[in-house]
């Protein structure tokens, strides 16, 4: 690697032992300075000289955000499972924090080892969401890599883009050297591979030689070996190869045996307070419930489920591993598993009478039962349950093939209500394509209803029902993906209304809690969502002018954002309004095109059809199929049970003497 680096003009020595002598001093001048410390129960810190492909990973957010993502902890424990294998982590750091590091001339670093991470081989960076685009120019900048991938030399990392948000890249296409889609853990070892092989070859043909043997593999996508061309009205004329060899499309990688990769093993326990602070077991892979809005569910086909032991064993050792207290079953719809009851009954039995919970993320309305939630509450513990109706009115769920009644979502409370819960969360969407006024307003009668319920079922009045909407945006790969988007305006106009509309109901309104984000953030992020190649000048703009952390509301400026899509964007037949509250038609070429989720376009497009006709399609999992693509187009297919198999109780181990092991070290009998 380069021996110095520039970072506002000074020249930085970038050894690869620990910045933290340097760093120790100024960290009483940042807030919460412990997230930069590290020393994690269950992080690595492995020698660097005896490794030979080493990964800088980076959630491009807070600690606080960052450190519990599942998808950077399983990477970070597969790779350094591997002892030629080096992977340290990193999380964009506080605006406080990047003025010391500037004003002492720090680069970025990772938070096991402190080491530069313009040292290490490659930053692969895991996008969650398009509004930490920004963060990654700040760390690129920090870490003396330059911005843009064309003006980088091979003494620079390689910067390789995971996460849903890469499944269009476009946007941020001038910053990557590359960009997988998918899963994670069969790749990240192949590209190491792939580098190792190459680095023991003396880097041959240099960093462009790399990216070519990884682009010709068909699953890693390299920016700089595709041309786009444009129409003159804006549009994409085509995006083609410029280099033979590279191929037409990039697929996405398919985990298709999870039971074989029970990650993570040793999960990671943070210094700091977090927004997640559970062990959280991914009890299966993919959705195929078909709601149209859903960019997770579409690019994670198919349905891939973990059998009852191997949750089981992987609770276990997670828990032991970590001393958690709550352990979270994950997944996009996790009591959709065919074994959900058995998985909870089991684990609640093993762990009955000891400190440890249970939790599901929110449950679907039609899945959830009162034997399931009781298991999951066995502790005592009885938060309130969070349900997704996503549309106010019938006809909205329909057209978003929300296969939800008004009646199904009644019945659902009642139980929950009259089983001893005064709590209910409901999930909204608004903006949503053929939404109308009377469609959110429908929402104020829907909770009204359920406080009536609860108050009926339960004989009290202390029931409450909190109603939480977030703004509609259309994402790739999605049968919405050629919808227009609503405009901020008229997202706030519907928000207004009907909040009025709970205020005034004098007999229920006091019970029901709104919350809600205004529509502004929302549209940058459908600008950032269906962006293409030239959206990278909007986003470098905004970082110039000082855009950091734009998914924080304190952080976020839309009139930035305004200003720098005037600005770069000034001579092109292209503007905010073009990209987001625009609708596609069936033949154009959309930005990620040439990027392979598996779904069949075709399909996609008659579902967009169906969606506007409002016609619900059932779940492919419990019915024929619907020629969706994924299965005979990855060579993968749906794998649920029931296996018939059954969680034993921890071997070895009775009932009260796993209590007293779970138990808080502190209480424990010390004789």
């Amino acid at each position: 690697m380069a021996d110095e680096t520039p970072i506002e003009g000074v020249l930085t020595t970038m050894a690869v032992e620990s910045l933290f002598p340097r760093l120790e001093p100024l960290l009483p001048a940042v807030q919460k300075p412990i997230q930069y410390v590290g020393g994690e129960l269950n992080s690595t810190v492995k020698d660097w000289d005896s490794t030979e492909v080493r990964w800088a990973l980076m959630y491009p957010d807070a600690y606080e955000v960052g450190l519990p993502n599942q998808g950077v902890q399983i990477l970070y424990e597969v790779l350094n499972e591997r002892d030629w294998i080096l992977a340290e982590r990193t999380y964009s750091v506080w605006p406080d924090m990047e003025k010391v590091l500037r004003d002492n001339a720090i680069p970025q670093f990772t938070v096991d080892g402190h080491r530069p991470v313009g040292a290490f081989d490659v930053l692969g960076v895991s996008f969650a969401t398009e509004l930490g685009y920004t963060n990654l120019l700040t760390a690129l900048d920090l870490a003396g890599i330059p911005l843009e991938a064309r003006e980088r030399t091979d003494e620079h990392p390689i910067v390789l883009a995971g996460g849903h948000s890469a499944f269009n890249p476009e946007p941020i296409a001038d910053f990557l050297d590359a960009a997988v889609l998918g899963d994670g853990e069969e790749v990240v070892l192949a590209i190491s591979e792939v580098i190792r092989e190459w680095k023991a070859e003396g880097s041959p043909g240099g960093r462009d030689e790399l990216l070519f043997r990884l682009a010709v593999s068909g699953g890693v996508y390299v920016p700089k070996f595709y041309d786009v061309d444009y129409l003159p009205d804006g549009r994409i004329k085509r995006v083609a190869p410029n280099r033979s060899g590279v191929p037409w499309q990039v697929v996405k990688h398919t985990l298709m045996d999870l039971d074989k990769w029970p990650y993570p093993k040793q999960p990671l326990v943070p210094l700091a307070e977090t927004v997640h602070e559970r062990f959280s077991v991914e009890i299966f892979r993919g959705c195929t419930r078909g709601c149209r809005f859903c960019q997770a569910g579409m690019i994670t086909r198919p349905v891939r489920e973990r059998n009852i032991s191997t949750i089981g064993e992987m609770v276990q050792k997670g828990v032991e591993a970590s001393g958690f207290e709550e352990v979270g079953l994950l997944s996009l719809s996790s009591a959709d598993h065919s074994e959900i009851g058995d998985v909870a009954k089991g684990l609640a039995d093993r762990y009955d009478g000891s400190n440890v919970s249970l939790s599901l993320p929110s449950t679907r309305v039609d899945a959830f039962n009162v034997t399931l939630a009781n298991e999951l509450s066995r502790n005592g513990r009885r938060s309130g349950l969070t349900f997704a109706p996503e549309g106010g009115s019938e006809r909205m769920r329909k057209v978003i093939n929300k296969m939800v009644s008004e009646d199904d979502l009644i019945r659902t409370v009642a139980t929950a209500y009259a089983n001893g819960w005064r709590q209910v969360k409901l999930y909204f969407m608004c903006g949503l394509p053929t939404e109308t006024d009377e469609d959110v307003l429908a929402i104020a009668d829907l909770a009204q209803r359920v406080i009536a319920t609860g108050r009926e079922v339960s004989g009290r009045n202390d029931i409450r029902c909190t109603v939480s909407i977030g703004g509609f945006v259309p994402k790739p790969h999605t049968p919405f993906q050629w919808a227009a988007q609503e405009s901020w305006e008229n997202v706030d106009a519907r928000l207004s209304k009907l909040r009025a509309a709970i205020r005034s109901d004098r007999k229920y309104g006091k019970a029901i809690g709104l919350r809600y984000h205004d529509g502004q953030p929302s549209v940058v992020e459908g600008l950032l969502s269906r962006g293409d190649r030239r959206v990278g000048r909007v986003i470098r703009a905004v970082w110039a002018d000082g855009g950091r952390f734009d998914g924080w509301s304190e952080h976020f400026s839309y009139d930035r954002w305004v200003k720098a899509c005037e600005e770069a964007l000034a001579g092109e037949p292209v503007d905010l309004d073009w990209y987001t509250t625009r609708e596609r038609g069936e033949a154009e070429v959309l930005p990620w095109d040439h990027l392979d989720a598996g779904l069949d376009r075709e399909w996609l497009w008659e579902d967009w059809q169906d969606s506007l006709d409002e016609v619900e399609v059932e779940d492919c999992r419990w019915t024929p199929c619907f020629d969706c693509g994924v299965c005979p187009q990855m060579g993968t297919e749906i794998q649920v049970g029931p296996t018939g198999q059954k969680m034993l109780p921890i071997v070895g181990v009775s009932q009260a003497r796993q209590a007293d092991l779970l138990a808080p070290a502190g209480s424990r009998d010390s004789g």
